[in-house]
């Protein structure tokens, strides 16, 4: 299984460990793109040795391999909403990730969209089972 991974990268890096744990965990679901949202020397200046269209160009060729986009909507970035959309387009599956306690803050955009699979985590155990119920 290709599994491509989004998240924000340069506004969610407080949630590197937890992006960390995410990538983990699909790993032994398949093959996992995106890997280096989850590397701690990732900044907030996100990937400064590639041009904007050679990421661009990335992420959609990824994007297009895949066969689940899973997205780490907690904190809001328009890359990741951006990508959500394309994902739509191609009718992937698409899990959507929040953590916290409940969807209050979360985009109405993403919490009332009948395409995704929006689930609440808090730990790597609520990770595993919202992979192993999902990623069948």
């Amino acid at each position: 299984m290709n599994i491509h991974f989004i998240a924000s990268t340069k506004g969610g890096r407080q949630l590197q460990a937890a992006y960390s744990e995410i990538v983990s965990l699909l790993e032994t679901h398949g093959y996992v793109h995106g890997k280096q949202l989850s590397d701690p020397s990732l900044t907030s200046h996100g990937e400064s040795a590639l041009s904007s269209e050679a990421i661009l160009d990335r992420e959609l060729t990824e994007l297009e391999q895949a066969d689940v986009i899973v997205a780490e909507v907690t904190t809001p970035s328009l890359g990741v909403g951006y990508m959500i959309g394309k994902a739509e387009e191609k009718s992937k599956t698409i899990i959507a990730l929040y953590q916290g306690d409940h969807l209050d803050k979360l985009s109405a955009m993403i919490r009332g969209n009948d395409n995704l699979s929006v689930h609440l985590y808090k730990t790597k155990e609520d990770l595993g089972e919202i992979f192993s119920k999902e990623l069948k």
